[in-house]
């Protein structure tokens, strides 16, 4: 029996991958039922890692199911709304986008049931010698296992039995709220960010938002700012917290701003924090981790398809070697490491976003070219021309 603490992405397809291959796993989930939290927005699945992980699962006609059409269209403005990049979704693109909370049932829906255990929360893991550990949660119970997965994300409780490593904060401060039922009650933001994503970006500065279903736009203001920034205001008044975010956006064009002010649901603040990008550890009997337990990054796209991967390969080496659990975490652990590194390696884009250079460094990044900093005709245009029809200055037809 493997012994998985965490409900999420990549604890989900390792236990599904284990059942694949008939060997049985028991997921350990703090959270009480599977509808106890919105599971986060929109995910980007890969074709180098996560739709390989999810094919290994046996879900990727499941999962194309779930895709939502159009998504992959994106925007880059800077801050005064002039729109620099605006790529559609022509349904060429390899990197299609799905709910988390609807990719997370379909693991769910997946698995026998009993697998998961909700209300699980896990305070403390001891070894018990000749690589068991015992497992001991909130309300007192324990559980001893012969193979332990730390799939316990940012402040694993596993852990720190391979490594003594904390994640240390990144350096943004971000914050989230929900434009609900945009279509209708926020049309000029709906026409703003368009079918896909849309990022207004200047030097230490960003709003971010995406469609997700139902016309509701996810958006994130994020700041370089020292850590505890965010511990200074009071996320409790709602519209104080939301000025003052937007003040931090002072001189900004009004409807990049209104992204924040006009939020449907109050603000969130979420900083950011990471892993040395070369975490690694010592092989230790018995245990292993995955996604951000192993390797929390920046977000850069690469986070959930990476922890989809990490639990695909853990699940068949596991399979590959039967009755050696010391084998199969070696193999597994041979491969996370250099794969962890090179997705962090990806946080370069992130970093672009923050330059003193932004948008322009991510456009270049992206697509090539370097743009200057007086933009021609036809590389950019007013972000009122989005709610009319127009691309790049020129009249649809």
């Amino acid at each position: 029996m493997v012994t998985i603490v965490g409900a999420g992405l990549g604890g989900l397809v390792l236990a599904r991958v284990l059942h694949v291959h008939g060997i049985p796993a028991t997921v350990y989930e703090a959270e009480p039922s599977p509808a106890a939290r919105t599971q986060g927005g929109l995910l980007d699945i890969h074709p180098w890692n996560g739709q390989p992980a999810l094919e290994a699962a046996g879900l990727l006609e499941g999962f194309r199911a779930l895709v939502l059409p159009g998504r992959e269209s994106y925007r880059i403005l800077d801050r005064d709304a002039t729109v620099w990049l605006d790529l559609p979704d022509d349904g060429t693109g390899e990197r299609p986008e799905v709910p988390r909370g609807d990719l997370r049932r379909l693991l769910l829906d997946s698995l026998p049931e009993g697998t998961v255990r909700w209300g699980h929360k896990v305070v403390a893991v001891r070894p018990l010698g000749a690589g068991r550990h015992e497992v001991v949660f909130a309300d007192g119970s324990t559980v001893a296992t012969g193979l332990l997965v730390g799939a316990d994300g940012a402040w694993s409780r596993v852990r720190p039995l391979l490594s003594g490593a904390t994640p240390a904060y990144a350096g943004v401060a971000t914050v989230e709220t929900f434009l609900l039922d945009s279509d209708t009650r926020h049309p000029a933001a709906a026409a703003l960010v368009g079918d896909g994503s849309l990022m207004a970006l200047a030097p230490g500065r960003g709003i971010l938002a995406h469609r997700e279903n139902a016309g509701t736009l996810h958006v994130y203001g994020q700041l370089l700012e020292p850590e505890g920034w965010l511990a200074g205001i009071d996320f409790a008044d709602r519209e104080a917290a939301a000025r003052r975010i937007a003040g931090e956006f002072a001189g900004w064009a009004p409807e990049l701003t209104a992204l924040i002010t006009h939020g449907d649901t109050p603000l969130v603040p979420r900083p950011i924090y990471a892993l040395p990008a070369d975490h690694h550890w010592q092989r230790a009997p018995g245990v292993t981790l995955l996604g951000d337990a192993a390797h929390l990054a920046p977000p850069n796209g690469e986070g959930a398809n990476v922890a989809m991967l990490d639990g695909a390969e853990l699940g068949r080496a596991i399979a590959a070697h039967p009755g050696d659990a010391e084998a199969a975490l070696a193999e597994y652990e041979h491969g996370l490491f250099p794969r962890a590194a090179a997705a962090a390696a990806e946080g370069t884009d992130y970093q672009l976003m923050f330059a003193s250079d932004a948008p322009h460094g991510v456009i270049a990044r992206w697509t090539g070219q370097r743009l200057s900093d007086s933009p021609p005709e036809t590389a950019a245009r007013p972000a009122s021309s989005l709610a009319t029809g127009t691309r790049n200055g020129e009249q649809d037809t």
